[in-house]
């Protein structure tokens, strides 16, 4: 972790490398806010795909208590076949810094040039944080939630899902067996699997369109999630039930 983008300085916004640049800048922040929004509230997520900002990210949090629970509880885990390497970041996000000071104003990028004392690398966080800062949105008023970007509502023709007849009946005692409701169109397997693998004995997830929409109409997803036992899947069901994948989309997970 020793790199000029990370420090051992306590902050809120954590620098995470060594990740799999194989998958689009969408799915890559969707999936790491899916992981790490559990362990606090996730203001921003900065992944740029520049040739040299491959395989690098930027978390900020909204306080150093979160950012510090997810760094160590997520330094050297697997996702997408790749460890992740997790440290401070060397220094706070423009998010933090306009909390803290509702005066402060981002450079713009003349002076975060001028600035600039560790080469290359330096130079390639100040622009992750100038483009961070030009996504800046009024955080304090939004609640947390997975921020699963919009697609056309026809259903999506990279994978193909089973459509059911009819949905698992629920059961009430608890069970390996976990069925999740309410998911959105823009649900893969790959983006709950990262949501329930945190949790141990987790098995697989199969994601299939749910025979009934919305009441609005919409048409939604569901999920069957199976883990090793009853005993397992009641910590995940616990933490995972209600949980917001995107606004206004709050999952249900119960037992079948």
């Amino acid at each position: 972790m020793a790199s000029s983008s990370s420090s051992s300085q306590p902050n809120s916004t954590l620098y995470v490398n060594n990740l799999n640049d194989k998958i689009t800048k969408d799915e890559l922040k969707s999936q790491l806010y899916a992981l790490f929004s559990t362990y606090g509230r996730i203001i921003d997520i900065v992944a740029l795909k520049g040739q040299r900002m491959k395989g690098q990210a930027f978390l900020v949090f909204s306080d150093l208590a979160g950012a510090t629970t997810a760094m160590r509880a997520c330094e050297g885990m697997l996702f997408y076949d790749k460890p992740m390497r997790i440290a401070y970041a060397k220094t706070k996000s423009y998010a933090t810094l306009s909390r803290e000071d509702p005066n402060f104003v981002p450079p713009n990028s003349v002076n975060a040039s001028s600035v600039l004392q560790n080469g290359k690398r330096g130079r390639e966080e100040d622009a992750g944080e100038q483009r961070q800062a030009k996504r800046e949105k009024s955080d304090d008023d939004s609640d947390e939630e997975m921020e699963i970007e919009d697609e056309d509502d026809a259903p999506s023709k990279q994978e193909t899902f089973a459509s059911p007849t009819s949905i698992p009946q629920q059961v009430h005692q608890p069970s390996s067996r976990l069925l999740c409701t309410n998911l959105p169109q823009e649900v893969t397997n790959d983006v709950l699997s990262v949501l329930f693998q945190q949790y141990q004995g987790f098995q697989n997830t199969q994601v299939a369109w749910s025979p009934q929409p919305n009441p609005d109409g919409t048409q939604v997803k569901m999920a069957q999630v199976l883990f090793d036992s009853p005993e397992l899947a009641t910590t995940a069901k616990d933490a995972l039930d209600g949980f917001s994948l995107k606004k206004g989309w709050k999952m249900s997970v119960v037992y079948i």
